[in-house]
């Protein structure tokens, strides 16, 4: 008897499974998510054993690097008790977060509407266009006295510098995000007898949406950044003053900690809005 009539009429030898070193180096394919996890430790693994290789050695001339120049990863760890302490650590977190959250979440009230309807509607693009693109290649350190003098040196300058900052990019994204979705879905509302605003506000709002959300996950790291730049005017906490402060002083290694906070800060973030993502969108299983 044929042993391959055990798997019934019309059955074929089993499919193989591709082993995932081969799906490894397909081009955009998702590898698995333990793989990826994998990754991701190794890439940071290999920074940390560069690093603990250059600044090895018991007294500063042993060292690759000077202890002035990258300090060991122990003299690192070892400023995190001073930082929290003297410092206020948790108090400049909480600034700098409120600030970011204030000024980027304006640009996201202001820009995204605009830009979504921008999008829809490409008289108001054209017109909007000029503005936009020369605030999105204005330098940025150019706001910094511009804002001081408009709205002095408090905490409504560096709101308003994240928000003129970082508006023209939420208003670009949103825009773009709406000139992607396929015309057919605005022939189909048209053919079912749906106006203008109708078409806007039930299809291409709602399918813009998830990549706006994706689109500003990415630009809060740009106002992350720039608020490190408003902090070096005139704060009295935040982690952009910690850091001045910490140039001031010679003390390179509370500068390595902080932005090693910087960025655990941003990942948390980043992860915490992926999770409210797949919750608001949970048809879109690419996200």
């Amino acid at each position: 008897m044929n042993d391959g009539a055990a798997g019934g009429p019309g059955s074929g030898p089993a499919p193989t499974r591709e082993s995932w070193t081969k799906r490894l180096f397909r081009l955009r394919e998702e590898p698995p998510y333990w793989l990826r996890i994998l990754l991701g430790v190794s890439s940071v693994g290999f920074i940390l054993i560069v690093w603990a290789a250059l600044t090895s050695g018991s007294i500063p001339e042993e060292r690759a690097i000077s202890p002035a120049v990258l300090p060991s990863l122990g003299e690192t760890a070892e400023s995190l008790p001073r930082l929290f302490g003297e410092r206020g650590l948790i108090a400049s977190i909480a600034a700098s977060l409120t600030r970011v959250f204030l000024g980027f979440g304006l640009a996201c009230l202001i820009g995204i509407p605009f830009g979504m309807l921008a999008g829809a509607w490409r008289p108001f693009n054209a017109l909007m266009t000029p503005l936009v693109i020369f605030g999105r290649n204005i330098p940025i350190a150019a706001l910094i006295p511009l804002t001081l003098l408009w709205f002095g040196i408090d905490e409504t300058q560096k709101v308003m510098f994240l928000f003129i900052a970082t508006v023209p990019f939420v208003f670009s994204s949103a825009a773009s995000a709406v000139v992607a979705i396929h015309q057919r879905y605005v022939e189909t509302a048209q053919t079912l007898g749906a106006s203008p605003w109708q078409i806007f506000r039930k299809v291409l709002a709602p399918l813009a949406l998830p990549q706006v959300f994706t689109d500003n996950r990415q630009l809060f790291g740009l106002a992350f950044g720039y608020i490190m730049l408003a902090e070096l005017v005139n704060a009295k906490r935040g982690l952009g003053f910690l850091i001045q402060i910490s140039q001031k002083r010679s003390q390179p290694e509370d500068i390595l900690m902080i932005l090693v906070i910087i960025g655990l800060l941003a990942w948390l973030i980043d992860k915490t809005l992926a999770w409210f993502q797949r919750g608001l969108f949970p048809y879109r299983r690419d996200l």
